[in-house]
């Protein structure tokens, strides 16, 4: 069985036939909670809200007991033990042997192993297996270590919901699933024990789905802020002799973050047009994609986020250009140069109108952004339906796309012919930016045609190249078959 086939709620909330009813609270089960620290208390206070009788475990239950609610016996670890079949171990990896004294009362019990390790892969078993090595006689179960204090206190409604389980006894399992589904919480099967190291690195890896993004994002920030720093800055110095340092920390910025926002837009929709050009390329949807490419597709989601981030930064750094006092020199500076020169006015309409539609088309390029990051968050795509969520991230996205595009165009206007602009020969970033956006959206237009699109239609609907499913191949290898039998059956006549 795969692993994500186990990965799914133990207990179902159908009435079909095989599957299991919500449970009640059990007002009269008694469960036991050894270790008296944030997460102890976090989860007795959990399970008597949600009808438990809890008895904790102490080494010191005078000193403790005030740190608990009062509906809580706190005793001796001993008298804990045996007034309870469903033991939660909250005490860390390297106290277990402390426990090794209640090796004979613990016979029998349901140990709940709630820990994580500092570090991932800290050690070579699992603690829920090394749980288990010290406690033979017991069975060991892991849960409800991806679940916060703060889950436990405030409710399963102001945090994940899921609760990871896995042990080598079947029952065992369902007996904390109804526990944790009891707690407001959605169990979820893991399998076996072995999958108890992989449970407990899950809180230890800090946004793993962020990681390629996030360096994407800084590989392409560093790239384009270089290259800003030569135009704007060290070519002023080079050749003019200048001191523009003063353009770092916002002008430059500010040029780099929409070149990062627009492609990172474009590598959104970037892997769907490699998807689409294989499957067309090979003629079938059943050939999977290279590693690369399926990678990309997964990341596609933070990508855009990340994008929307860029994006909104640079809004934000735009309307704070006007404050600089850099800027407010070079107004008063051109405001005296036009007053030495006697000039009425410095007009120049289409100067104007580039930079009305600019800052038009950019303002409708964010709000779409806006649209797609808020959509994307799972509290608001779970109330769309399948084919609302896809509208969005995918046409309004790709419209997004074209926006932006116009956006960019807007903003060089005709300074791309302009031989001024080209810095040591190098040409405007805004020139660099669009070579991946345009060549999305000219691949985008060209699957609409026709043609095209119902190949590519049918190859999604199962269709493969070299099988005769088309009604025409078909008819064309049928004909002569039928023609035989016409002309035999005529002649009999």
């Amino acid at each position: 069985m795969s692993r994500g086939d186990m990965a799914k709620p133990l207990l179902g909330h159908g009435s079909a036939a095989g599957e299991r009813s919500p449970p009640v609270a059990p007002a009269g089960r008694t469960v036991g909670v050894l270790g008296s620290g944030d997460f102890a208390r976090s989860l007795a206070v959990r399970l008597v809200r949600s009808g438990f009788r809890v008895v904790v475990g102490s080494r010191n239950p005078k000193r403790k007991a005030s740190l608990f609610p009062a509906a809580a016996e706190v005793t001796f670890q001993a008298e804990a033990v045996k007034k309870a079949d469903v033991i939660f171990v909250a005490i860390f990896r390297e106290h277990y042997s402390t426990l090794c004294d209640l090796a004979d009362v613990l016979v029998g019990k349901i140990l709940v192993d709630v820990s994580n390790n500092t570090e991932i892969n800290h050690h070579k078993e699992s603690n829920a297996e090394y749980l288990a090595s010290l406690f033979p006689a017991c069975t060991v179960v892991k849960a409800f270590n991806v679940v916060s204090a703060w889950t436990l206190q405030s409710g399963a409604r102001d945090g994940n919901k899921q609760v990871l389980i896995c042990s080598n006894n079947q029952e065992a399992k369902h007996t904390i699933a109804e526990i944790a589904q009891v707690m407001g919480f959605t169990p979820v099967d893991m399998g076996c024990m072995s999958s108890a190291c992989e449970i407990e690195n899950i809180p230890l890896r800090l946004l793993p789905a962020w990681k390629i993004p996030i360096f994407l994002a800084l590989g392409l920030f560093l790239c384009f802020f270089t290259y800003n720093l030569i135009r704007q800055v060290i070519h002023p110095y080079i050749r003019e002799q200048k001191n523009k340092l003063y353009k770092i920390p916002i002008e430059v910025v500010n040029t780099t973050l929409p070149c990062v926002s627009y492609v990172m837009l474009s590598l959104v929709y970037l892997p769907g047009v490699l998807a689409a050009c294989s499957q067309l390329y090979y003629g079938t949807k059943y050939r999977r994609f290279p590693d690369w490419l399926d990678q990309w597709l997964q990341h596609r989601k933070q990508i855009g986020l990340l994008s929307f981030f860029c994006a909104a930064l640079h809004a934000v750094y735009s309307l704070c250009l006007p404050m600089r006092r850099s800027h407010r020199y070079l107004l008063i500076e051109t405001a005296v140069k036009q007053a030495m020169e006697k000039k009425m006015t410095i007009w120049v309409e289409e100067e104007v109108w580039r930079m009305e539609i600019y800052i038009s088309v950019g303002i409708i390029a964010l709000g779409l952004l806006s649209l797609l990051a808020i959509t994307s968050l799972p509290s608001i795509a779970n109330s769309l339906n399948w084919r609302e969520f896809s509208f969005i991230q995918s046409s309004l996205g790709f419209i997004a796309l074209v926006i932006s595009t116009l956006h960019t165009l807007t903003y060089g206007w005709s300074r791309a012919f302009d031989e001024n602009q080209y810095k040591f020969y190098l040409p405007p970033t805004y020139t660099l930016t669009l070579l991946v956006p345009c060549t999305v959206i000219i691949a985008r237009v060209i699957f609409s045609l026709p043609c095209i699109q119902h190949r590519l239609l049918r190859i999604r609907r199962g269709w493969e190249k070299g099988r005769c499913t088309d009604f025409l191949e078909l008819m064309t290898a049928k004909i002569p078959c039928l023609l035989s039998v016409w002309i035999s059956q005529g002649s009999e006549v």
